[in-house]
């Protein structure tokens, strides 16, 4: 009986973190590069990341993994190829929305940060692509992400 129950736990374990991956997708990465960027504000900077595909048409994209940031994708159909981007903000500018009070009731509105632990171990060019599969969410790793030249935004005209 301890022997079919130690089998049971070690197969169970063992299905966990190899059924998500995807090793040959239907689609193709024909090209994928990075570009971070530079705010007109002071402290407001990003990254930009474009994917572009083929025989993508029918693939319900959901999200992008890159840098240890996560960001829903942006799907722009381009003739036969598809494009996917993805907004990560890396700005070190703080929100101003802290309470902070004598009163302990009053800093409880405050939101936590985001301790979440990121849930891929990558390289800076390395991203995951989530995207549906029948009910199940499946994920492609993009290997060799190029970087190619920052963009610096200037500052707005102030009147």
């Amino acid at each position: 009986m301890k022997i079919l129950s130690i089998l049971t736990i070690i197969v169970s374990f063992s299905q966990c973190g190899s059924n998500k991956f995807v090793k040959n997708p239907s689609f193709k990465v024909e090209q994928a590069v990075y570009n971070n960027w530079v705010g007109g504000q002071p402290g407001v900077t990003g990254t930009k990341l474009e994917i572009h595909l083929k025989n993508a048409a029918s693939i319900n994209f959901d999200s992008l993994y890159f840098q240890n940031k996560i960001t829903k994708v942006e799907v722009i159909q381009l003739d036969d190829k598809l494009q996917l981007i993805g907004h990560f903000s890396t700005s070190k500018k703080q929100k101003n929305d802290i309470i902070l009070d004598a009163d302990p009731a009053k800093e409880f509105q405050n939101t936590p940060p985001n301790l979440e632990k990121f849930p891929f171990d990558l390289k800076d060019n390395e991203a995951i692509l989530s995207y549906k599969k029948g009910k199940k969410t499946v994920f492609f790793k993009i290997l060799n992400i190029k970087e190619v030249q920052a963009v610096a935004f200037p500052s707005a005209n102030r009147k």
